[in-house]
Parts: structure tokens; C-alpha cells; sequence
């Protein structure tokens, strides 16, 4: 799924942090986020509609599964290319921001 190719020199430059991710990564990212904000849109006609607060709820939580989807692959992505990147040039401040990180994706 990901490569080291996805994130390229700039993960480790602080300056100027992004990511990079390969093609094949973003074109599915991107259409899992499309689907999701479908997903949304839906929620927001069925709120219109004074649909039942189950089924609403129950959409909603199919899209928080579908988002935490997404975070997980980008999580899996940063994992293998920038934080190991960084790990290897001996940058250690990168641990304690990635379990900031993993502490955010626990919250939902």
C-alpha cells in the first residue's frame, strides 16, 4: 500500500512539513474523503427530513468508521516513511509527536 517513495525528504524537514504520498495512495484517500462527504450530505438531508434519530445515528456512525478509515491509512503512511526517516537521521522528537498523534485518532 504505501512506499518510502510516499513521503520524500520534506517529512523530515520541519520547516516545511508534507507529505507526500504516491499516487495509488492519494487517488484512494481522496475517494474514500468523496465518499464521506457523501456520507455527510446524507446525514444533513436526513436531519431535513426528520428521518428517526436512530438511522441518523447509525449513519453517523458509519461515517465516523469511514473517517477513522482514513486516518488509519495516513497514520499507517507516516508511520513506515516519516517517522522512520526521522527515527534513522536521530531526530527522537518525532516519538513524542506521534504519540500526540495516535492520542488524537484514540479520542474518537
Amino acid at each position: 500500500m504505501s512506499t518510502e517513495n510516499d513521503c520524500q525528504d520534506h517529512c523530515s524537514n520541519n520547516e516545511h512539513r508534507s507529505s507526500h504520498h504516491s499516487e495509488k495512495v492519494k487517488k484512494n484517500l481522496v475517494t474514500r474523503l468523496n465518499r464521506i462527504e457523501g456520507q455527510i450530505r446524507g446525514i444533513k438531508a436526513l436531519i431535513e427530513k426528520d428521518t428517526y434519530c436512530d438511522d441518523v445515528i447509525t449513519q453517523i456512525s458509519a461515517t465516523q468508521s469511514a473517517l477513522n478509515g482514513v486516518g488509519k491509512l495516513l497514520l499507517e503512511g507516516h508511520l513506515r516513511t516519516c517517522v522512520v526517516e526521522r527515527i534513522q537521521e536521530g531526530d527522537e522528537e518525532i516519538i513524542d509527536e506521534l504519540l500526540v498523534t495516535v492520542q488524537r485518532l484514540m479520542k474518537k
